[in-house]
């Protein structure tokens, strides 16, 4: 079984527990593939240059980033230069002998760059060029599968490469669910909640699977804000081909262990519309 981790990028997620669990399974004979974000530590590192993270509604009522030539700048400096080097060597640390890598290394994350989005802005939806994202297409299946042939344990964070050659933008989960869908893998996404909240201020309300379009409409309903994100990243990691997702706590006690043993909330190619084997 490949194992792939998204560690989340937000402040109250520590990764110690996921370094110790993936150390445990590599040694265990597990193949793992770690990806992470780090959009907090972006927008830390522009308040510190004196500069304002951008933030716009699509007409969709969808808030996200815009990523203009500075900010990406930002991005290359603070994701796969400090972020992605920090926590390769913290698996290093721990036995695991981890190779940080980016999209863009080795083409591995490849698709089309948006350089234009709609955005609205004072009730009007209008144009916005210079923008730096992408969405990603393509995963060099092939370089993964040759470091964990040879017992590497990749590391991978975004940017992605474009198709004019230019390293852009691109949303963590949905790169992990490009790589969990390439390998066929198990992906686990940790986040500073337990899962998918019927109330999301109610830890007892986990909903614990989907397992059918049905309940992943329930899934859905209820996914709000960031944990959306997560859900839509889910159903593409499925529709890839990753064998299950499942998105559960990464400050739990052992918290891959825990997902993998039932924790957090299991999505599974059922909820596709699809018969299970």
């Amino acid at each position: 079984m490949t194992v792939v981790v998204k560690v989340g990028g937000a402040r109250a997620v520590n990764p110690a527990g996921a370094v110790a669990d993936v150390a445990a399974l590599v040694d265990e004979g597990e193949d793992c593939v770690v990806v992470h974000g780090g959009s907090t530590a972006v927008d830390e590192t522009l308040d510190e240059l004196g500069e304002e993270p951008e933030y716009v509604e699509t007409p969709r009522g969808v808030v996200g980033r815009f990523t203009d030539e500075r900010t990406m700048e930002v991005f290359e400096m603070v994701l796969p230069g400090k972020l992605n080097t920090d926590l390769t060597a913290q698996l290093r640390a721990d036995g695991v002998d981890a190779l940080g890598l980016s999209g863009v290394d080795g083409g591995l994350l490849t698709g089309p760059r948006k350089s234009a989005v709609k955005v609205v802005e004072d009730g009007k939806t209008k144009i916005r060029r210079g923008e730096h994202s992408g969405k990603i297409e393509s995963v060099n299946d092939d370089l993964l599968e040759s470091l964990l042939a040879d017992g590497y344990t990749p590391v991978v964070t975004v940017p992605m490469v474009a198709d004019d050659h230019t390293p852009v933008n691109a949303d963590a989960d949905r790169a992990a669910a490009a790589v969990a869908g390439a390998l066929d893998a198990t992906l686990v996404v940790l986040t500073d909640v337990p899962g998918v909240l019927d109330d999301p201020d109610d830890p007892a309300t986990l909903i614990e699977r989907a397992a059918t379009p049905q309940e992943l409409e329930r899934v859905e309903s209820v996914a709000e804000g960031f944990m959306g994100k997560k859900v839509m990243a889910a159903k593409e990691a499925l529709d890839g081909g990753a064998a299950s997702v499942v998105v559960a706590d990464a400050n739990s006690e052992n918290p891959i262990r825990s997902a993998l043993d039932g924790g957090g909330t299991h999505l599974s190619p059922g909820v596709l519309g699809e018969v299970e084997a």
